[in-house]
């Protein structure tokens, strides 16, 4: 019989890993602060959704926590999508924001890739803008989507050696599965990337070292497809009916089973959600860090540039 002490040591706990990433986070928002670039996040709503509520309260109540300032842009559902991209650039062009965080879902007829595209890089704080991906693939790894970042991050705090680790991943969207791929390569690590094309998903995932789980189907992994000892980082968010008529929220692994095989997995609720929120506030604040670097290096080569001795014929 496995004790349960040793059952809640494998469990990754993502408050307690989003608090030790809150400190880090302060400290910068504060020295930003002191040198005038205090960071400023916007969250451009659009139209009435119950569920963007609850992510748009536990962002502003962390970032109120960190100091950092927090902007809510509401949209009317009805707006046109230029419309949305002539605020976006309007956001774009204020030095006031930092960074701008566009809360899903969105009404069906908006093309939200296009309204990603839309913001700066250097204000893209969800790591989802093309650039931002692209980084990515070059191993340019300190800004990313931020679900897909706290994943790894999570993996990371586990001390598993990346270098060399056997990983799958279940799921290849664009803004979580395959971002998860391209971070662990470049850690080193040799990644499956697993879909529903995939013929015998078990085959694969009791081959890993740890595993990666983001389909939105709960239960598709259960504790005999985890080989012992893995991580099993679960990403799925599902509402399930329970037997006596309510709901409850479960991830997309059978929690006990794997449990009991894992060497550490994440819980649901309170693994990679607390987690994914800690990231938005980090790249918020390499953001701002960005944005500083940026307008001190063109304000430098202006008055190189303008300067008394360019005036008179210097180089």
């Amino acid at each position: 019989m496995t004790d349960e002490r040793d059952l809640k040591h494998k469990e990754l706990d993502g408050r307690t890993i989003a608090a030790d990433l809150h400190r880090e986070t302060a400290a910068d928002v504060a020295a930003l602060g002191e040198a005038g670039w205090a960071p400023r996040l916007v969250s451009v709503v659009i139209g009435d959704v119950a569920a963007v509520e609850i992510y748009v309260r536990n962002q502003r109540r962390t970032a109120g926590k960190l100091g950092v300032a927090f902007d809510e842009r509401h949209f009317q559902a009805d707006i046109t999508e230029p419309e949305l991209i002539a605020a976006i650039q309007a956001m774009n062009a204020d030095p006031r924001v930092t960074g701008v965080i566009i809360q899903r879902p969105v009404p069906r007829r908006i093309n939200v890739k296009r309204l990603q595209s839309a913001i700066h890089p250097l204000k893209d704080v969800e790591g989802l803008h093309p650039a931002s991906i692209g980084n990515i693939v070059y191993n340019e790894i300190e800004l990313g989507p931020c679900t897909a970042m706290a994943s790894v991050h999570m993996l990371k705090t586990t001390g598993l050696e990346l270098s060399g680790l056997e990983v799958v991943v279940v799921g290849h969207s664009e803004i979580v599965g395959k971002p998860i791929a391209f971070l662990l390569m470049a850690e080193g690590a040799t990644v499956t990337v697993c879909h529903h094309m995939t013929r015998n998903l078990a085959v694969h995932s009791r081959q890993a070292d740890a595993v990666f789980v983001a389909v939105g189907r709960p239960g598709l992994v259960t504790g005999t497809m985890i080989k012992p000892g893995a991580a099993v980082i679960d990403i799925g968010i599902n509402r399930v009916e329970t037997p006596e008529g309510g709901a409850r929220t479960v991830g997309d692994c059978d929690f006990e089973s794997c449990r009991e095989v894992a060497g550490w997995i994440t819980p649901v609720p309170g693994g990679v959600g607390p987690v994914t929120v800690a990231i938005l506030m980090h790249n918020t604040v390499t953001g701002a860090k960005r944005q500083k670097a940026f307008y001190a290096s063109t304000f430098a080569a202006d008055a190189w540039t303008t300067g008394p001795e360019r005036e008179v014929g210097g180089a």
